[in-house]
């Protein structure tokens, strides 16, 4: 028997030892209370999202309710306005360019293809290997010399994919994975992130709308809700409350991102009249003159009118009258 034995070998029959590990593991990805938005308004509030290395986490949620908003935000491609972005424990504010380099593959639902490009420059051009993406998607092989813009949308998104993994991120941001894309093809996109995260030791953080697809692939889930964090659990769990989820968070659709802008610009307008007429009615008991004369409900048909104005001037610059 020798003599000397590693640390693993040591630790290896200590009871419940893995589960030990496991939650002393350094997170590759924490946001602390994140606010994101457009503009400095805000669209995702406090949003608190962990990933470890090894884990697939899927972020759910109806259309609207903020999910590319937070993973464009950790991705450094959108500013926060408020909290904070954590990379294996330590708080980035650096860009999206940075980010990448810094070991983040990131794939986005426009799929980020050159469509004059051939699907071998496209992925060459990413800092990807050619023979590594092959591995994962070998039927790849014959339309490498095809231009990106004649792929179908399966294989732009195969391309996508695979030029992020075979960088060998610690780190896979993927947006809408399955965005148009036949059911056959979402489960190798899905599968090849899974494989990944359990082969390579990679974390990744997958928004999807299609839920039963990302639970067979992903460990945990957050689901989210009109801006917010709702639930979080593990995929086991969510797979048996499924119907419940479904009916309660995922049916319909949430407010748009820039109808939850608007309906917050009229609240801070209201607010900011409100205040004024404090000030007037103030000015009127001293004075004894009528300041104003606007109504509390004349507020909307000003902000309707407000709108239209905007609505009508954005037609002009597009070069349409109605």
């Amino acid at each position: 028997m020798s003599e000397t034995m590693n640390f693993s070998e040591m630790i290896a029959d200590v009871p419940g030892i893995g589960q030990y590990v496991q939650a002393q593991t350094h997170h590759l990805l924490a946001t602390r209370n994140l606010k994101a938005g457009y503009l400095g308004r805000e669209v995702v509030t406090g949003a608190n999202i962990t990933v470890k290395r090894g884990e697939v986490v899927a972020l759910l949620g109806p259309n609207g309710a903020g999910k590319s908003t937070t993973l464009l935000t950790i991705a450094g491609q959108l500013p926060p306005v408020d909290g904070i972005v954590m990379l294996s424990n330590v708080p980035t504010f650096t860009p999206m360019y940075q980010r990448v380099r810094n070991g983040i593959g990131l794939v986005t639902e426009d799929r980020l293809i050159f469509t004059k490009m051939s699907a071998r420059d496209n992925i060459k051009i990413g800092g990807g290997s050619v023979e590594r993406v092959l591995e994962l998607f070998p039927s790849l092989e014959a339309r490498l010399d095809i231009r990106g813009g004649m792929l179908s949308g399966g294989e732009q998104q195969m391309i996508a994919l695979g030029r992020a993994l075979s960088r060998d991120p610690q780190l896979l941001l993927a947006d809408e994975l399955s965005l148009g894309l036949a059911p056959m093809i979402v489960d190798r996109l899905l599968s090849a992130v899974r494989t990944a995260a359990d082969e390579q030791g990679i974390g990744a953080l997958i928004v999807e709308q299609h839920a039963r697809k990302a639970l067979k692939y992903s460990d945990r889930i957050y689901l989210m809700s009109r801006g917010r964090i709702q639930m979080e659990m593990t995929s086991d769990e969510a797979r048996s409350r499924l119907d419940e989820i479904e009916e309660a968070y995922l049916a319909g659709t949430s407010e748009s991102e820039e109808d939850h802008i608007e309906r917050r610009r009229r609240k801070d307008v209201r607010q900011a009249w409100g205040r004024l007429r404090v000030k007037e009615r103030e000015l009127r008991r001293l004075s004894g003159t009528q300041v104003s004369r606007r109504r509390t409900g004349e507020d909307d048909h000003i902000l309707d009118d407000e709108q239209h104005r905007r609505d009508s001037q954005m037609r002009i610059r597009r070069g349409r009258k109605y």
